[in-house]
């Protein structure tokens, strides 16, 4: 519920902001992808947000909420990937998605026996929160293609690599916690790689 309420703030703002920003020659139609895009970045944000909150006090903390928030993020990064990877023109971009599905794949396949021997199950969906990011991808136009995929995973990367270096530190199972310390630094890899990525384009 909170969560919703937070989500329909957000919403409400980014109608807000771009009512009062709006060109008087902005057509109906421009104005409405507009704000639908506006709409879009806010709830990525606060979902963003949320996950934030939830990588650093749950998931360090509890282990299925610990392999439910690993598996998703693996699954979440391969898809939005694979979206990068026909949608986007920047070379780079690109590059990144391909590796994005290469060790996520990689990250999954080797999380999977730990988890098991944990008396756990991944995920076998993305929630709403992870949803909404894909959704929002791939409602996100052209233009701003690049700079949505990048924003998004500047802030999973963040979330995954405060859930990998919080379990490793506090979770309560051995092998998991183990298996998170190993899959950090390729995580911290990824977002280093980003945040350039994510520099570079606000420069252009």
């Amino acid at each position: 519920m909170k969560h919703a309420l937070m989500l329909s703030a957000a919403a409400a703002a980014a109608l807000s902001l771009t009512a009062c920003n709006k060109p008087a020659s902005t057509t109906a139609s421009d104005a409405a992808s507009a704000t639908g895009a506006a709409v879009n970045k806010a709830e990525d944000a606060t979902g963003a947000a949320v996950g934030a909150a939830s990588a650093n006090t749950i998931g360090p903390h509890d282990t299925a909420a610990f392999v439910s928030n690993a598996s998703q993020s693996d699954m979440y990064e391969i898809q939005a990937a694979q979206i990068a990877e026909k949608r986007s023109k920047n070379p780079d971009i690109k590059a990144f998605a391909k590796m994005m599905i290469k060790d996520h794949t990689a990250s999954t396949k080797a999380m999977t026996p730990l988890v098991a021997a944990a008396g756990q199950k991944p995920a076998d969906k993305l929630d709403d929160r992870r949803q909404g990011f894909i959704d929002h991808l791939n409602k996100a136009s052209d233009a701003d293609f690049d700079k949505t995929y990048v924003d998004q995973q500047v802030a999973a990367h963040t979330e995954a690599l405060d859930l990998m270096n919080g379990y490793a530190k506090d979770g309560s199972d051995a092998g998991l916690k183990g298996g998170a310390a190993k899959i950090a630094p390729t995580v911290q890899t990824h977002l280093d790689k980003i945040k350039a990525m994510q520099a570079a384009i606000s420069k252009s």
